[in-house]
């Protein structure tokens, strides 16, 4: 099974190129290359709101509080399974529609249909990224 199936637009774009690389290094559990894709002031939304995986609804700030959510959200997923169903990229933006798949350990797999907005400063490094979800309907989605 493809890790990630891109089914939307591709031209090129600096946020697009953000997202990809994102992507790129989550699928090959690099901490340090995504970590270096943010800019050090980043503000990272996962889901954006107050949620069980941000209480306070305010956020992962800089660097510390990105590569905290690395290690209590993505380097707890066995695998990753992207699929970009559409993108839109403009301004200094892009917008993906996707569903995320995520595989535990233990082999449950939980499904995540999302917004993913990506926001990149002039050196096409990730100020913000947004990620619009509702963690209700993830976890209703849990199979095992």
């Amino acid at each position: 099974m493809e890790a990630v199936i891109w089914d939307a637009p591709d031209a090129d774009h600096p946020a697009r190129r953000a997202s990809r690389a994102s992507m790129a290094a989550v699928l090959a559990e690099d901490k340090d290359a995504w970590l270096k894709l943010f800019t050090t002031d980043c503000l990272l939304e996962d889901p954006v709101g107050p949620s069980f995986m941000d209480p306070s609804g305010e956020g992962h700030r800089g660097h510390e509080g990105i590569a905290a959510f690395w290690d209590n959200n993505i380097a707890t997923v066995a695998r990753f399974r992207f699929h970009i169903r559409d993108s839109f990229a403009n301004g200094d933006s892009c917008a993906n529609v996707t569903t995320i798949t995520t595989t535990m350990g233990d082999g449950s797999k939980v499904t995540i249909d999302c917004v993913l907005i990506y926001k990149v400063d002039d050196a096409g490094l990730v100020t913000s990224m947004r990620a619009h979800w509702e963690p209700d309907r993830a976890l209703a989605s849990i199979t095992k």
